[in-house]
């Protein structure tokens, strides 16, 4: 087998379970791998550390699969580990949780590059690795037993695969989609895009952290910024909120948090305002407008490390503002999906916006992703959702 050899001192990543190697890692590879092709990695010595697949575009130049010498790199390997990471899902999730989740987290799951998500009786899968592009149909197979979906539909249209030297593909695998993809979350019903929405269609990442505003939202005047379709801001109405204004710069996912607000009887208590978050959060601020809870749930704003200082100041900005906005004892949840802003760094930010906004903060909750999201130590990218819920206090001075 063709070896990938490692330069001295570079193997305790491998060893801690990182399921990857950098070129800058790679003292020298014995033979010439295609992409895709199954590969061993060795320390500087020649000795075992894992077996994954090599790509020779990315700066991650391999991805490992298996850190066990004597296990095969197979369609048999791919279809195992779905199901490894099925029944962890059955451990973890209740019955309706079940019906909509994320089936395989990627290298957290030991699959580098792959994502299932499970929406009903629809499944969508992301292939967005040279390691799993050549396993396709291991993966479908494996859907097939586990699920019997109606329909299986792809979405490899990630940037991602650029980088992997891939064409984005989309389109039907198996089955017919039905005319409309509707979940249930916490007794919600939610109509997901799965053609044309966002990622997969919808951000299961976020179950736990929106059922957790329930509680700060009764009887609340409640604003949903960078709102998607408005699963914070349903959760909300369904804790008791007198009000929320919903505001989306996407007129698609808008129209979909419209049909949901429709669908769970709420559509006379939400405002909808097709806008960038950002000019809202100043108008509003301008206008002296009070909230009980305000939602910050904005997309990434740094994807690598490069771009954390501008990505701060951009958190910065839309959380001081809604601190601004809130009545004295308000609550702000605030979200930040950039796995280079560390649950520290975000909250070092916070506290910066707070004393510029005059008021102190009292944290009430810090989580990160669902359940179904799994993180693995030895490997800190899996890890990149941060939500807090905190309440904040006049300081005194001008706000």
């Amino acid at each position: 087998m063709i070896r990938v050899v490692l330069k001295q001192c570079r193997r305790r990543r491998v060893e801690a379970g990182h399921p990857w190697v950098f070129d800058n890692e790679v003292a020298r590879v014995e033979g010439e791998p295609g992409s895709g092709a199954v590969v061993e990695v060795v320390d500087h010595r020649g000795r075992f550390l894992a077996r994954g697949a090599f790509s020779a575009r990315s700066r991650i130049r391999v991805r490992l699969l298996t850190w066990d010498p004597s296990e095969a790199v197979d369609a048999g390997l791919i279809r195992r580990r779905i199901a490894q990471a099925w029944a962890l899902r059955e451990r973890i999730l209740d019955a309706e949780a079940l019906r909509a989740c994320r089936v395989v987290y990627s290298e957290a799951d030991f699959l580098p590059g792959l994502v299932v998500d499970r929406f009903g009786d629809v499944v969508v899968v992301q292939v967005l690795s040279q390691a799993m592009e050549p396993w396709t149909e291991a993966v479908l197979e494996a859907v097939q037993e586990l699920f019997g979906p109606a329909a299986v539909h792809e979405r490899s249209d990630a940037p991602v695969r650029e980088l992997e030297g891939l064409k984005p593909r989309v389109g039907l695998l198996r089955g017919r989609l039905p005319d409309a993809v509707w979940i249930r979350e916490h007794g919600l019903e939610l109509k997901v895009d799965v053609v044309s929405g966002q990622k997969t269609g919808f951000f299961l990442d976020q179950r736990q952290n929106r059922l957790a505003i329930r509680p700060f939202a009764r009887e609340a005047r409640v604003l949903d910024c960078f709102a998607h379709t408005g699963g914070f801001a349903l959760n909300a109405l369904a804790g008791g909120a007198r009000h929320v204004t919903v505001v989306e710069v996407s007129p698609e996912a808008l129209a979909l948090a419209r049909e949901n607000s429709e669908r769970n009887g709420f559509a006379h208590r939400m405002e909808l305002r097709e806008a960038n978050a950002f000019d809202v959060l100043r108008d509003l601020d301008r206008a002296g407008e009070r909230y009980d809870l305000v939602v910050l749930d904005p997309p990434a704003f740094a994807r690598t490390r490069h771009a954390l200082p501008n990505a701060l100041r951009g958190y910065k900005e839309i959380n001081l503002r809604a601190m601004r906005l809130l009545e004295p004892g308000g609550f702000l949840a605030t979200a930040s999906c950039s796995g280079a802003v560390e649950p520290d760094v975000f909250l070092a930010m916070l506290q910066e916006a707070a004393v510029d906004a005059h008021v102190i903060l009292r944290q009430v909750a810090l989580q990160g992703q669902a359940a179904d999201h799994p993180v693995l130590p030895g490997a800190p990218e899996t890890r990149y959702l941060t939500f807090g819920i905190f309440q904040a206090f006049p300081r005194g001075g001008r706000r």
